[in-house]
């Protein structure tokens, strides 16, 4: 403290820059952050619309956000000296002047350095939450130039008409966009609204940056060919390398699994269904003019043209528990089934009769990819394009390449070819079994097994490890060094980032794909992203800058993290919070680490997944139920739009007769304020008011393990007319495939229609605010 000058213009100055010390203090009206939404271009814009809502509305959310802040212990950000030292500057200058009113406590929170602030609730090294702060979605990054919206809607397998439309760039269109999300009552996106809002590199450095799909996605990896030794295998011989049942036969053999019998159709005419492993067939079966399709892999699963293809990956047998590093020899037996929904129409392109105006296609498993890596953890496509097109004459052709983390602790990268390539008549009703050869790249780490993943792009990629550690690696240049088909497996890759962040292995991991900035701010669209958004079964929940070599802790809780899901829209990550609640959390500077609560299933959450296509959140629970929420609805308690979950469907289970019963439409139901269950104190308000209002939550929270959703996706890879596809699997070894769109609600588009919505054609004079204003 020597020099401290207690004057009152060196108090003032002191108190303004922070000199001495290095620390901050904050009037009574400041936010306590120095990510102050004044300072921020985004926030000031959420701040201008908050100012738009009702104001009856806003003393209730700041009451949220109270009980949000004292949710957990304060942390003990400074040392005992440093407080000391606050306190004695504090008795400096309120001495001074003795003829002043005494300053009030309020949030002054001294800040330490920047970035670090003490504040109550466990944010750790992240900034205190502004007191502005209304849970508004603040995109990351906003892309200039337009973008392609549907012109009406599209049918799931013809071609989708486009129109160019202004994107997000603009304040006034972000604005308007976010609200009308916001009256978005149906259970999958709204055909109008969706919107590519991903970014990649490649679109800058191989798609020249254009406002076309075709230019903000583009074909990758064109010259990477399918690796020589593929061997197609008879039905018998690829028996060992399919699921089997926990029995064995006579001559020790392991039997087939049995099939799955399940009730499905509508709750008060139901019929039993036995399902044969490797078999699908339309839930239009039993409810005319339904969407979906149900089928079976044959055990519990865990993880394009007109035709789309999904990759499932079954367990061994039903009974099957990986354990968590245990690392198996290789050769084990397991596959990768690669199903498809393709068109019913006839050759002629005429529909076939009953089926109504809408394909909703066949689903089949066109081939089984048998290798000798164990059952996969994880499996992800390349989120670029990277099949052969259609025209070439190189055969096999490439239909795409996987990425999977497997039982035997390695990470695996193999080249998906062309089913139809492989099969001697081309269109053949059976699937096709073919035996990969060694994977293009195979990553094995001797310290630690290999457990999640997540592609940045198409070059970066990260993996979550059974020791809490991070690897990331560019497995870019080697893929175009392993080009060709008789190139032998690389496994002598080295990661360029190696950090350890959790204190156990990480299940949930999600790179937050926005670009880094230079140092004036602006964007450098075309380098990799460098935040990596994890969760552990340390219950710890970070985020990673990779260029600074450490994780930030951005949410604890008492339970295991299982999934984790980047959102575009939501401009953060998207995982779970104590209690089974689903959080969103913001990565903005102005609301680093602020999270609210999306829905709170019944069970515990095994997935979650969000699209970079619109805002629909779907979640797969243990209580057997596949749920879907629009992460943009408005957020006041009350309102207009409620705040509906949709339930697409939930799996039951009769434990003695052994069978299943499949339950959907469903109404969608409205989220509610549970109360605390903590006892009040004798004599507060709140133990004045009656117990009644304080409803059990429903449900026993006991389920058959046989019900669980073990996994949800939305297609991500295919459009705006395939979008709505969403793909779920379940412990029970039945997976299926809808196709969900949303409605407007009471059917009338907010500020008079699309064209007002995005201003095209209107001048900046010319504006339509009213958002009762609908068209029908």
């Amino acid at each position: 403290m020597a020099g401290y000058d207690i004057g009152d213009d060196s108090q003032e100055t002191s108190a303004r820059t922070g000199l001495h010390s290095g620390m901050v203090f904050h009037d009574e009206g400041s936010s306590g952050s120095e990510f102050a939404p004044d300072n921020d271009k985004d926030a000031a814009e959420q701040m201008r619309q908050d100012a738009e809502d009702d104001e009856d509305f806003v003393q209730g959310d700041d009451e949220e956000d109270k009980d949000d802040l004292e949710d957990e212990p304060p942390m003990n950000l400074i040392s005992e000296a440093d407080m000391a030292s606050v306190r004695v500057i504090q008795s400096a200058s309120t001495s001074k002047g003795k003829g002043k009113a005494a300053t009030k406590k309020g949030n002054a929170h001294p800040t330490l350095g920047t970035g670090f602030t003490r504040t109550r609730r466990q944010m750790y090294t992240l900034p205190t939450p502004s007191v502005h702060h209304r849970h508004r979605a603040v995109p990351l990054y906003r892309r200039e130039g337009r973008v392609e919206r549907l012109k009406e809607r599209a049918q799931l397998f013809s071609q989708p008409s486009l129109v160019m439309t202004n994107g997000v760039d603009q304040d006034r269109i972000m604005e308007r966009l976010n609200k009308a999300w916001g009256y978005n009552t149906g259970a999958g996106p709204l055909w109008e609204m969706a919107e590519d809002r991903s970014w990649y590199k490649e679109a800058m450095t191989i798609g020249k940056g254009g406002d076309t799909e075709a230019e903000r996605r583009p074909l990758v990896y064109g010259d990477v060919r399918v690796k020589n030794g593929w061997q197609v295998l008879s039905k018998e011989d690829a028996a060992s390398y399919l699921p089997t049942d926990t029995t064995t036969t006579e001559e020790g053999n392991l039997k087939p699994p049995p099939p799955v019998p399940c009730y499905q159709g509508p709750y008060d005419g139901q019929s039993l269904k036995k399902l044969e492993m490797l078999e699908a067939h339309p839930m239009s079966d039993f409810t005319p003019g339904h969407s979906a399709h149900v089928f079976n892999p044959g055990a519990p699963a865990w993880d394009r043209g007109f035709r789309q293809y999904l990759a499932v990956a079954p367990f061994p047998s039903s009974s099957h528990s990986p354990e968590i590093g245990a690392k198996v020899l290789r050769p084990s037996y397991s596959c990768i089934q690669i199903w498809s929904l393709s068109p019913s129409s006839a050759p002629d392109g005429e529909t076939p009769e009953g089926s109504g105006s809408q394909d909703n296609g066949i689903m089949k498993c066109e081939m089984v990819l048998c290798h000798e890596s164990g059952p996969a953890h994880d499996l992800k496509w390349c989120p670029l394009p990277s099949h052969d097109p259609y025209l070439d004459l190189t055969r096999p052709r490439k239909l795409g390449i996987l990425g999977g983390t497997f039982e035997d602790g390695s990470l695996a990268i193999f080249v998906v070819p062309q089913p139809e390539d492989l099969k001697p008549d081309g269109n053949a009703s059976s699937p096709i079994y073919v035996k990969l050869p060694e994977p293009l790249i195979r990553i094995e780490l001797e310290e630690t097994s290999c457990w999640s993943l997540d592609w940045a792009n198409s070059e970066l990629i990260a993996i979550g490890t059974t020791n809490g550690i991070i690897a990331v690696y560019n497995i870019g240049p080697a893929l175009k060094a392993a080009a060709q088909p008789d190139t032998p497996v690389i496994v002598d890759l080295l990661p360029s980032h190696y950090i350890t962040v959790h204190q156990s292995a990480i299940r949930a991991l999600a790179w937050i794909k926005t670009p880094p900035s230079s140092s004036s701010g602006n964007p450098i669209v075309g380098e990799d992203p460098t935040v990596i958004a994890s969760g552990g079964y340390d219950g710890m929940e970070c985020l990673t800058d990779i260029r600074e070599g450490h994780g930030s802790v951005m949410n604890r809780t008492r339970d295991v993290i299982t999934t984790m899901s980047y959102s575009a829209y939501g401009g953060g990550p998207v995982t779970i919070d104590h209690e089974n609640i689903v959080k969103a959390y913001s990565a903005s500077a102005s609301m680093l680490g602020r999270g609210h609560t999306l829905l709170e299933p019944q069970g515990p959450i095994w997935s979650i997944s969000s699209s970079d296509w619109h805002p629909q959140l779907s979640v797969g629970s243990a209580d057997g139920s596949c749920l879907t929420t629009n992460m943009l609805r408005s957020t006041r308690r009350s309102g207009a739009v409620p705040f509906f979950v949709h339930k697409i469907f939930q799996m039951d289970y009769q434990r003695k007769t052994g069978e299943y019963r499949m339950l959907d439409h469903f109404l969608p139901s409205a989220t509610q304020d549970r109360p605390a269950m903590n006892k009040p104190k004798a004599g507060s308000k709140a133990s004045k008011k009656a117990d009644s209002s304080k409803a059990p939550p429903p449900g026993t929270g006991a389920w058959p393990q046989e019900v669980a959703v073990h996994k949800v996706t939305w297609n991500n890879g295919n459009g705006l007319s395939a979008c709505g596809l969403l793909a779920s699997a379940t412990s029970s070894g039945l997976c299926r495939v809808d196709n969900l769109w949303g409605r407007w609600l009471k059917d009338k588009v907010p500020y008079g229609g699309i064209q007002q919505i995005r201003r095209e054609g209107v001048d900046d004079d010319m504006d339509v605010d009213s958002e009762d204003s609908g068209s029908d």
